[in-house]
């Protein structure tokens, strides 16, 4: 069994585990059942790779989606590893490949989509292969009243039980009740190791604000990033290709993207994703998915997401490198009554519609907070948090007031009226607006008509959206989506319970920059060839960009400016096949051309070894004649000297064996050779 560190810099580049990473590493090592669910960004996919490639056989990675499979294939491929994936996007010729690597048993890593796994051809297969374990990625897939529910993932414990090998599972969001579904239906209920790896990702910052002209909030937001890669996803595919063609006007790249399209038209727009730098993408909750982007800079929402769970998943989409990344959310009442509307209209049984309500009022907590989204986002997942520091409210903290006289003239105003109307009547009401419908109703004649009148328009409606928010009330879809009043708001209306709102939220201003830049203005320039220089390699390779080198990669180079391959081999993400691919064509472009070394120094470049190789060959050219410069010229091949520096031997029969020297060689380089390796 290989050494997972040695392997995690030799392959990936990395000089260390990201925290939490290694302990899931080495409990699937050693093949225990393992539920992992970590943030997205956090290395999840390591967490299977890493001890596929130590130990023995095929690891079979279940996935649902194809353009991550093939992404993750390809990038294993550029790192050196044999990895390969059977889907219904496979060409034949990738097919017979894959199956080829199979037999040849050279295949580490084989992805699979879950619904493959319903053909008995599937089963047969990985039955003959050498398959040592089973990795499962996005496992909430496998609830069923999860908001991504795949019904072939219930065919993985299945799998496990047929193949009888360790199973692995990984997901970035799962709440207690989808933890437990996932340990139902592929561990047959019986506890695997867990980790819980926390659902912070502080590099991403927080912002959410009421919808106002939301077009224009939109286009502000971007004009302040552009250049950078960014999505906005909205709640109607109409709505995506209207945004996308405003940004283009205001001098944006951006396209479109939604279920609606043709296959070819989404896959051509996934790929720009993937090849351009700084492409905005204005789609449905359906993109993204399957695109491993580590550079996104920002996500906005044009509107509200259905879930807490969704917005997570989302918004996790942006700073997968780990470097600074943005969000904003729009949000309003119209969203609000959207979201009630669609749960109650649901064909889900109606305990699942209350638990859906409760994730929507977790989310419109989350929008409605009056102090650290983060503590509120971290706290629906069970963990606590002090204020971050880089959300808006910790940016600017909100003004809130004492709002519960406020909301019992509003309920009051409801409940008068028979729970049959709209917030916008119930407004006229309040701030007595006696309007044609106010007076043909006799609503002017109520108790609670002009009680209002120490709020404005504006400032109602930032109350009622906030009781939406709160739950106290709900559109009703049987009565036109007049709102009623729910049972949360009972004690306020007695006067058991208060409430604090925040002032009206609706402002043009419109988060900071987060990101202003990712290098120096010194180092700017050298960034941008390099991306170049990545850009052209990746479209000869057909490759995206980032498989080449992620803006991470680049940016550690343009900031640390290595002078030799061995510098470059401690750059991170730079690891032995890529320093071999492309580190002579990086290193051309910060220091002019580079040096040529042969293949056998280069593969010990970064390493220990390296220097020692140098040693020994400089000791060898000054003995070549002989120390006194007459004897007959004796060398030995950089294959030998690679294995010498390796291997240090200690005494001259060691040095002999390891390197095949002779009587003559020995004698020539042998003790100043034990020289070199005794001072290092």
């Amino acid at each position: 069994m290989h050494d997972p560190h040695q392997l995690l810099q030799q392959i990936f580049g990395f000089p260390g585990f990201r925290p939490g990473q290694e302990e899931i590493v080495q409990a699937v090592l050693a093949g225990r059942n393992t539920l992992a669910i970590m943030p997205t960004g956090g290395g999840k996919s390591l967490c299977f790779q890493l001890p596929a490639l130590c130990r023995e056989g095929i690891t079979v990675v279940i996935s649902p989606l194809i353009a991550l499979m093939r992404d993750q294939v390809r990038a294993l491929k550029a790192a050196g590893v044999e990895a390969g994936a059977l889907t219904s996007g496979n060409t034949d010729q990738e097919t017979e490949d894959v199956f080829a690597a199979i037999d040849d048993g050279r295949l580490k890593l084989l992805y699979m989509a879950p619904e493959r796994l319903a053909s008995g051809g599937a089963m047969g297969l990985l039955r003959r292969a050498n398959v040592t374990m089973i990795a499962v990625d996005e496992a909430h897939c496998v609830s069923q009243w999860g908001h991504d529910f795949r019904p072939d993932y219930l065919r993985i414990g299945e799998l496990r039980r047929a193949l009888n090998v360790p199973l692995a599972a990984f997901t970035a969001t799962a709440d207690e009740e989808t933890r437990a579904e996932i340990v139902t239906r592929l561990f047959d209920g019986t506890q695997p190791e867990t980790f819980l790896r926390g659902f912070d990702r502080p590099n991403i910052h927080l912002a959410f604000a009421v919808k106002d002209k939301p077009r224009d909030q939109i286009l502000r937001f971007a004009a302040a990033r552009k250049g950078q890669s960014g999505i906005v996803y909205t709640a109607s595919r109409a709505r995506t290709e209207v945004l996308a063609q405003a940004l283009r006007e205001a001098g944006h790249s951006a396209c479109h993207y939604h279920g609606g399209m043709e296959a070819e038209e989404r896959r051509r727009v996934e790929i720009r994703f993937q090849q351009e730098d700084g492409l905005i993408v204005v789609a449905t909750i359906a993109f993204g998915m399957g695109i491993d982007k580590p550079d996104i800079r920002w996500v906005a929402h044009a509107d509200l997401p259905k879930s807490i769970e969704g917005y997570y998943q989302e918004i996790g989409r942006a700073g997968r490198d780990g470097a600074a990344a943005e969000t904003l959310t729009l949000y309003g009442p119209d969203d609000i009554r959207l979201r009630r509307t669609q749960i109650d209209e649901g064909a889900a049984p109606p305990d699942r519609k209350a638990a859906d309500h409760g994730r929507l009022n977790a989310l419109l907590g989350l929008a409605e907070a009056t102090a650290c989204r983060r503590q509120v986002l971290l706290g629906y997942f069970g963990e606590t948090s002090t204020p971050c520091g880089n959300c808006d409210l910790c940016d600017r903290p909100v003004e809130v007031f004492d709002a519960t006289e406020s909301v019992r003239k509003a309920l009051s105003a409801i409940l008068r009226t028979g729970e049959w109307f709209g917030a916008g009547h119930l407004i006229d009401i309040l701030t007595g607006n006696a309007t044609a419908k106010v007076r043909e109703k006799g609503h002017d004649q109520l108790p609670t008509f002009a009680v209002g009148r120490d709020l404005t328009k504006p400032a109602w409606g930032a109350v009622f959206r906030q009781m939406m928010g709160r739950d106290l009330v709900r559109p009703d879809p049987d009565r036109f989506g007049a709102l009623r009043m729910t049972e949360a708001a009972r004690p306020i209306l007695r006067g058991e319970a208060s409430i604090s709102l925040r002032r009206d939220t609706i402002t043009s201003a419109i988060p900071r920059v987060a990101v202003k830049t990712l290098v120096s203005d010194e180092d700017a320039p050298l960034l941008s060839a390099l991306k170049a220089k990545r850009r052209a390699l990746a479209e000869a390779q057909g490759v995206p960009a980032y498989v080449v080198f992620p803006d991470r990669t680049l940016i550690e180079m343009a900031e640390r400016k290595p002078a030799t391959l061995d510098d470059m081999a401690g750059v991170t993400g730079v690891g032995a096949k890529k320093l071999e691919s492309y580190g002579a064509a990086f290193l051309a472009v910060i220091n002019g051309a580079a040096e040529s070394l042969h293949p056998a120094r280069q593969r010990l470049a970064g390493r220990p070894s390296g220097p020692i190789y140098d040693r020994l060959a400089e000791v060898q050219l000054t003995l070549l004649r002989g120390e006194d410069g007459t004897g007959k010229p004796l060398s030995l091949s950089p294959g030998i000297l690679r294995r010498i520096a390796e291997a240090r031997p200690s005494t001259l029969s060691d040095l002999d064996r390891v390197g095949e020297l002779g009587p003559a060689k020995i004698e020539r380089f042998g003790t100043a050779f034990l020289d070199v390796l005794r001072d290092a």
